[in-house]
């Protein structure tokens, strides 16, 4: 078994770095790390495109070690893929919140969509809380989740016993 020693960045191929990088940071305060136009062997061999132009920036979540990358292919054929949650290598970023519903409110209005309305969990480690699934501008998810818990506060036995 392989050693790992904890998580790097969480990566996001993306239409456009501007855009992109403008709904991250205003919408949801992550701040540019970098910006970069990487030109080595590398990284044609690295990502599979032996005439890739590829942008990238790096962005942090200012209140934890949380790195994302976006990334621009260029020079390359490439497709939008349908990011519906049950389809087959779509993902969703969560992030945890305060004041759901007042986040909620104002970025409806402020013209983000979301899949639904914020729900209340009846069952699991999110029991209580709040969550919805916001969609950034190429269908991305990003869960919000307002939870008094993590993942590591979970038991399933526990669960069972609250019916």
């Amino acid at each position: 078994m392989i050693e790992i020693t904890g998580t790097h960045h969480y990566g996001l191929t993306v239409t456009s770095i501007d855009i992109s990088s403008r709904f991250y940071q205003d919408t949801l305060g992550f701040e540019k790390v970098f910006s970069w136009n990487p030109k080595a062997a590398y990284i044609s061999k690295l990502v599979g495109y032996k005439t890739v132009d590829l942008h990238g920036e790096i962005l942090k979540l200012p209140c934890s070690n949380f790195f994302l990358e976006l990334l621009e292919y260029k020079n390359i054929k490439n497709q939008h893929l349908e990011m519906s949650n049950g389809n087959i290598g779509s993902a969703h970023l969560a992030l945890k919140v305060k004041g759901l519903e007042g986040i909620y409110t104002n970025l409806l209005a402020s013209g983000v969509k979301f899949v639904s309305p914020p729900v209340t969990p009846t069952i699991g480690p999110n029991k209580g809380g709040k969550a919805v699934y916001m969609i950034d501008p190429d269908g991305f998810r990003i869960e919000l989740i307002e939870s008094a818990k993590n993942f590591s506060d979970f038991s399933m036995e526990k669960s069972r016993d609250d019916g």
